[in-house]
């Protein structure tokens, strides 16, 4: 079966979203660490890949569509590579807050033999910090709101991208600018419950977290009933 996508390459995508740089360390391993029992991995290769609401960035860019990508960063090193990869993308163009009181998310995932044997996450509550300041003053930090209004001028649609850190702890702003400029908004959530993206064009929840919202599914029937019932309330 051949699948036809349409042409993107005249559309213009804004997403916004939590920003993280993705490290991968690989290496063999043949031998269990005397200190602890822990296999030792002898690292021969790393690689750094755009991670969080970047990937979707990237893979709007892979459809040949214009993409702009709002969001935060640390003024550190993992931030400077993450914005450096942004930048070699064709297609996407960064528009990226750099901050001295925000560490850039980063992840590294150790893999050896094809297998990832652990993961280390680095971040900081900034982000729950920036998310009291969105709420006391009752509009979006004040630089990526800038940002966000720039670069939705252009926009034909607008891409929530919601990994629960921070930028999208209170989403109704950028939903209600949006909807006034008549761009629908596209929300990729995440928590227990939706009502912050009320207003919002479309909510793409995996199963397990449209379930988490709206309780077990016990069949297709009852997964419509829900979700429509859903739709309606927000």
């Amino acid at each position: 079966m051949s699948l036809k996508l349409p042409d993107f390459s005249k559309a213009n995508v804004l997403v916004i979203g939590d920003l993280m740089l993705d490290r991968y360390w690989t290496g063999a391993t043949s031998r269990i660490s005397p200190e602890a029992p822990v296999p030792v991995v002898k690292i021969d290769h790393h690689e750094q890949r755009v991670g969080g609401a970047g990937n979707v960035a990237l893979n709007v860019a892979a459809l040949n569509a214009s993409v702009n990508l709002v969001g935060v960063l640390g003024k550190d090193e993992s931030g400077n590579q993450l914005t450096d990869l942004l930048n070699a993308v064709p297609g996407l163009t960064p528009h990226v807050h750099q901050s001295c009181s925000h560490t850039t998310i980063t992840k590294i995932r150790i893999l050896s033999r094809q297998q990832q044997l652990l993961r280390l996450d680095f971040e900081d509550q900034q982000s729950s910090a920036t998310a009291s300041q969105l709420k006391r003053t009752q509009m979006p930090y004040s630089p990526v709101i800038a940002l966000y209004l720039e670069a939705l001028r252009t926009a034909d649609a607008v891409i929530l991208s919601d990994y629960a850190k921070g930028i999208l702890d209170d989403p109704e702003p950028y939903i209600q600018a949006a909807r006034a400029a008549s761009k629908p908004v596209l929300v990729d959530p995440k928590g227990m419950s939706f009502e912050k993206y009320r207003g919002a064009t479309v909510i793409t929840p995996n199963f397990s977290e449209f379930e988490a919202v709206v309780g077990v599914c016990d069949n297709e029937a009852h997964l419509v009933e829900k979700g429509h019932s859903l739709r309606e309330h927000l």
